[in-house]
């Protein structure tokens, strides 16, 4: 086992003890013991070895499984109510919840006696086909499945099926194919086969069955996707940048960011609150979520709680040391809240985080300082030209981004949730400081803050001159000292305005005059009997996307199957912030060019992008990522269609549904 193993290993050694003891756990002792663990990875069965990309990553080789066809990897995935504890630091204690979950069905029982409300990690390597098995041991009552026929009202919580978020498979058949529904009882194997050129990087799966995604999400149903690449680059073709980060000897962490808004109710089904209308959970009360009454703007940010990390709430991460490169995957899984994440150092003798008062006044005193500087590796999972260095990172829902962080000493830090103004978040409310945990940061080598670009630099450019090819290796060092470059590296060539084939135009809005409430794309909610965008395979469109001018209501945009690379971002004055971003709002800083699946457009902005048609013919979605407004309306179906002759549509290419 290698070094980045142990610590996994032995990080998740401590955090398994903790959790043990956490449901009897006084308040403070619960609060002193919560570390963060990653997710629990996926008890995959393979034939043989796994891809060479996964071995370093393994804290034990898996016993082969005769029967499975080499390159294969099985998982079996049940989804069931568990009951299970969430922290709550208004009362120091945990609301005992009952939730509908993900669980490995191969993984040790005895796991359900510390069980997170998060789904396990799928790891795989580009070439490999990922079977998974979903089995639905939902009941088949309480599917507040309704007569009224109106697909755009939320309807039947208990029927699913699985979006593999970000991967560029087929969207078809037993692939990710999300317009079936699985039923209460039913098992169906989706076959993911992840071709040889797949992006190595950070992607995840929810549930995506319209009528109750937003639901099943918040309830904690969602996963990691990593795919892990070994390809070096050579002189014509561009590698893994795993295989740089592997030199260097990255220390790795996955941050699964999830808001589970569960609450409780009375005897009449009252939603029990306090005085100050935050959720309350009374001593033998369960926490559930059954309803979207609860997923209005501004119900997150005045239900009191907190964005759980991993599954746990206010934790700490553990077995950091000062001046180690380390990489964060990050992924927002949650629904209804915008996250800036940051970093600040914390004050000595500070002690843990509670429900204070005033958490503002509370991170303002404890959390001093300027927010340390971060280097975005990556956005939704494909490599960026450079490294984007920021002090802070904006995350919507169904993000991620993977930093290279570098604490410079020995101490704690705060992870932070920052302020943000109303026209910049998902909850279209400015947004308060919200502490998130803490990172516990041992001793090693002291780096100055203002030298943390020149350490990332060094670290890099060794392992460079360690690992890459000989005819390559020039060309990768000159990139990274030149600014952080990683452009052999990035995944897909830049698409040019001489390679655009065609033209598409989106606008989302809510119209408040119909009851109930009309959530469209272009002036239409969702109909699954309709297509409403024809794409020619081998075609490469440049897309308008706009949101209104409603101040407070900005949208994620997210397309299936095909990432999109942002040309530019124009501003109510027509000027252009994807490069710079704006004073008040940084979420745009250094995305020009970046290639992404999902991307907030604000109200009365204009966001241009490019993609291509790749590979794949078939129906799927785009949508909004804020889930309740896809669940009630706001998505469309899209073909892509083989062309004719003249490289149009060919008559009558849309399919059957």
């Amino acid at each position: 086992m290698n070094h980045r193993s142990i610590l996994r290993a032995r990080a998740a050694g401590l955090a398994v003890g903790a959790a043990a003891a956490l449901l009897a756990a006084p308040a403070a002792q619960a609060q002193a013991q919560r570390l963060v663990e990653p997710p629990p990875t996926a008890q995959m069965l393979r034939s043989g070895p796994p891809p060479a990309a996964l071995q370093p990553f393994l804290a034990a080789p898996p016993t082969p499984t005769p029967g499975i066809p080499q390159g294969e990897a099985v998982l079996d995935l049940a989804i069931r109510y568990v009951e299970g504890a969430i922290f709550n630091p208004a009362t120091g204690t945990n609301d005992t919840v009952n939730l509908r979950a993900y669980q490995d069905v191969r993984a040790d029982p005895a796991a359900d006696a510390d069980f997170r409300y998060v789904g396990p990690t799928i790891e795989t390597a580009p070439g490999e086909t990922v079977r998974v098995t979903l089995h639905n041991e939902l009941p088949e009552t309480n599917q507040n499945c309704p007569s009224h026929g109106n697909i755009n009202v939320p309807h039947c919580f208990n029927r699913t099926n699985l979006h593999s978020h970000g991967l560029w498979v087929s969207p078809t058949g037993n692939s990710d194919n999300v317009l079936i529904s699985i039923e209460p009882g039913v098992s169906f194997q989706y076959e993911w086969n992840i071709p040889a050129d797949h992006p190595a990087g950070t992607f995840w799966y929810h549930p995506h069955l319209h009528g109750g995604v937003a639901l099943q999400v918040s309830s904690g149903m969602a996963g990691f996707i990593v795919i892990r690449g070994d390809r070096l680059p050579t002189p014509d073709t561009n590698g893994d940048v795993d295989t740089l980060l592997a030199g260097a000897e990255v220390e790795e962490r996955l941050v699964l960011l999830q808001q589970n808004q569960y609450a409780c109710y009375d005897a009449n089904g009252t939603l029990e609150t306090n005085p100050d209308g935050t959720y309350r959970c009374d001593p033998g009360q369960v926490g559930v979520i059954e309803t979207y009454d609860n997923f209005s703007p501004g119900d997150w940010g005045a239900s009191g709680r907190y964005t759980s990390i991993n599954g746990e709430i206010l934790p700490t991460f553990p077995g950091a040391v000062a001046g180690r490169l380390e990489r964060w995957r990050i992924a927002h899984a949650g629904i209804r809240d915008t996250v800036s994440l940051m970093f600040r150092e914390k004050r000595a003798g500070a002690g843990d985080f509670a429900s204070a008062a005033d958490p503002d006044a509370w991170i303002a005193e404890n959390c001093p300082g300027e927010p340390l500087p971060a280097f975005a590796l990556a956005e939704d999972g494909l490599t960026r030209a450079a490294l984007d260095e920021r002090t802070v990172s904006v995350l919507q829902p169904g993000y991620r981004t993977d930093l290279l962080v570098v604490f410079p000493e020995e101490g704690e830090y705060c992870v932070i949730d920052a302020s943000a103004p109303a026209t910049t978040t998902v909850s279209g409310d400015v947004e308060s400081r919200r502490y998130l945990g803490d990172v516990s940061v041992g001793a090693g080598e002291t780096v100055a803050v203002a030298d943390l670009a020149a350490s990332v630099a060094e670290t890099l450019t060794a392992a460079a001159e360690r690992t890459m090819p000989a005819d390559v290796v020039a060309t990768v060092v000159a990139d990274i000292q030149d600014g952080l470059k990683l452009t052999k590296f990035v995944p897909h060539p830049t698409i040019t305005a001489d390679e655009v084939t065609g033209t598409q135009s989106l606008a989302f809005s809510i119209d408040v005059s119909t009851t109930p409430v009309g959530f469209l794309i272009d002036g239409q909610a969702y109909d699954p009997n309709r297509i409403d965008r024809t794409l020619v395979l081998g075609g490469v469109d440049e897309w308008t996307l706009t949101s209104g001018t409603n101040p407070a209501a900005g949208h994620p945009f997210h397309i299936h199957v095909n990432p999109f690379q942002i040309v530019e971002i124009l501003n109510p004055q027509g000027v252009d912030v994807s490069e710079t971003g704006e004073a008040d709002d940084p979420q745009y800083a250094g995305l020009k060019g970046v290639w992404r699946d999902t991307l907030f457009v604000k109200p009365a902005y204009k966001v241009v992008i490019r993609t291509r048609y790749q590979r794949y013919i078939g129906e799927f979605v785009l949508h909004c990522h804020i889930l309740d407004h896809e669940d009630q309306g706001m998505m469309q179906n899209v073909s892509i269609v083989l062309p004719n002759a003249a490289g149009t549509a060919s008559a009558g290419a849309h399919g059957a549904h």
